[in-house]
């Protein structure tokens, strides 16, 4: 069990749980996931690739050639046409059905069969922008704060979710991506995510987690909700990038985390946003705080922390610390690489791809409702491996039906549904689980380091997904694959449900030694085996007393 810091508990207590103050802070805060979520998914619509037919020359005097496929893309079989000698030409032009989509960037570049890179490099390069912001932005918030990041994040996202929609020039458009994916859903994300996760009381981490993750998916349903109603690709791109105007005015709203400054010996700054807040909640008048106690002892232990700064490499010095670093890195790759491959592929599903993308970011409501119920009560161990395993064998499942069967694409689209508000359900939880299985001086770092390696996987996602021309199981067999093991990897993490917080890296190192599921169940067994014996010595004893007894009574009775 961590030890804790029993000035700063105390401190925070006073607070309350989730008391009016808490609530403020915290819509502030969930602001953050709802643009992160809708930022990440805008090429969805504005770079959707619309059906679509080959343009035959006429002088060709050719037909169509179809290849037969399995999954998605569907339009692969427009790629190639036969001329009048009967020799296989590629096609050059197309002609795009604008039922959904009038305008497009694949309309635009025809990213479509030998150009179909285009469209997972533009995704890639969004993906690896999140990936360099989750790491960096991560390491910069736990050194200069998470207010200063988050505000610089939302001024970066509004810049560049607008200007982007301007840029014409293919290979310009992906150094944009990449810049406005450092902003647009790493810093504000998680720097707000930890703030709220300081903030607010043990018993509501749970529920206030799980509603960060649910702001994401209401994200994900703007991007089809905006992109049915705005027919222009640019005017479209400038619509979700003014989303995050919501986000400007939180430099005078939104308050540092007390935890934060308190680590960092700012202790007269935590006291004020402490008082700041129970005067919010009313409670300012039955509460004496002293300031200039708290602030000489924390003077004192802070001299041994201040010698040294922290940082990403002190997940990695010493042994419990590294193997649960290394854990809960797979899992956010695993986590990551399932979401995205199933969110990506949303379009391809049969049906209204506006309908399809909506759906998909609705099914993972009921999941992350779920979780608040399970997280408490099963634990946060059993849910992320529960649900990553089921999400891997609904993607080896759904790669296995046949097209050509009655309802196959009705069993598909509920299989990769299904599976979809799984992974989902435990990438919710593995947020909560970094944010508490690690320390207050590195917790934005290791929050950083995992999305980072999200990121990373999330951007090798598209790039998998144009394995399909080898073999249309390739995809989905092999995200199924990851996160069957990464589901039983997380059995050997710790249990952090009703744990205290670690603050020091000596915490974090201590928290958790020894504790694995398979280690819970066989201390269970002995527990267990140990209880019966002492029954069993019980009832001999008592069984000795009584003939004991007995003999006495015999022997007082001969006399």
């Amino acid at each position: 069990m961590a030890s804790v810091d029993r000035n700063l508990e105390e401190l925070m207590s006073h607070l309350g749980e989730f008391g009016k103050y808490q609530r403020w802070q915290f819509s502030l805060h969930i602001l953050g996931g709802l643009t992160a979520g809708l930022h990440m998914m805008t090429l969805l619509t504005v770079a959707a690739v619309p059906p679509h037919t080959c343009n035959v020359p006429r002088s060709a005097n050719a037909t169509k050639w179809n290849m037969s496929e399995d999954v998605v893309p569907r339009a692969i079989d427009t790629c190639y046409y036969t001329d009048a000698e009967n020799v296989v030409r590629r096609c050059d032009s197309w002609t795009y059905d604008t039922r959904y989509f009038q305008t497009s960037r694949a309309i635009e570049w025809n990213s479509v069969c030998s150009r179909r890179w285009m469209g997972a490099a533009a995704q890639s390069c969004y993906m690896f922008g999140v990936f360099i912001g989750a790491v960096t932005l991560g390491t910069l918030a736990d050194k200069y704060g998470r207010k200063i990041i988050f505000c610089v994040s939302a001024v970066g996202q509004l810049i560049f979710g607008v200007t982007v929609a301007l840029i014409n020039d293919f290979y310009v458009f992906l150094v944009w991506r990449f810049v406005y994916g450092i902003f647009g859903s790493a810093g504000a994300y998680i720097t707000g995510f930890v703030l709220t996760m300081e903030l607010v009381g043990a018993t509501k981490r749970t529920v206030c987690g799980m509603m960060f993750h649910l702001a994401f998916a209401v994200g994900f349903m703007l991007v089809a909700v905006w992109g049915a109603v705005i027919k222009d690709r640019m005017w479209l791109q400038i619509a979700y990038g003014l989303h995050s105007a919501l986000l400007v005015g939180h430099w005078w709203l939104m308050d540092e985390s007390p935890r934060w400054l308190w680590v960092q010996g700012r202790v007269t700054e935590a006291v004020a946003i402490v008082r700041k807040g129970l005067k919010m909640n009313g409670d300012d008048n039955g509460v004496d705080i002293d300031a200039e106690k708290l602030l000489g002892e924390r003077k004192v232990s802070h001299v041994e922390e201040k010698r040294r700064s922290h940082g990403a490499l002190d997940l990695f010095k010493t042994p419990n610390l590294r193997r649960k670093t290394l854990n809960v890195c797979f899992g956010w790759f695993a986590n990551s690489i399932v979401y995205y491959g199933l969110s990506l592929n949303t379009g391809n599903l049969v049906g209204n791809p506006f309908l399809m993308l909506f759906l998909s970011g609705l099914v993972e409501l009921p999941s992350y409702l779920l979780m608040c119920f399970l997280m408490d009560r099963s634990g946060r161990r059993c849910v992320v491996s529960t649900f990553m395993l089921i999400g891997g064998v609904c993607c080896i499942v759904a790669s296995s039906i046949p097209t050509d069967v009655d309802l196959a694409a009705a069993m598909i689209v509920t299989i990769v549904l299904f599976g979809k508000a799984c992974i989902a359900g435990s990438f919710a939880v593995i947020y909560n689980y970094t944010a508490e299985l690690f320390p207050t001086v590195v917790r934005n770092t290791a929050l950083g380091i995992g999305s980072m390696c999200a990121r990373f996987s999330g951007a090798l996602t598209p790039m998998i997904m144009l394995l399909d021309s080898l073999n249309p199981k390739v995809p989905a067999a092999l995200f199924g694959f990851v996160a069957l093991v990464s589901g039983f990897l997380s059995l050997y993490l710790p249990e952090t449900v009703n744990q205290p917080m670690p603050e020091t890296i000596e915490d974090g190192e201590n928290f958790g030694k020894h504790d694995t599921c398979f280690a819970a169940c066989l201390g269970s067994r002995r527990k267990s085996d140990v209880s019966c014996e002492v029954t069993l010595n019980q009832l001999a004893e008592r069984e000795e007393k009584e003939k004991l007894n007995q003999g006495e009574n015999g022997k007082e009775n001969s006399h």
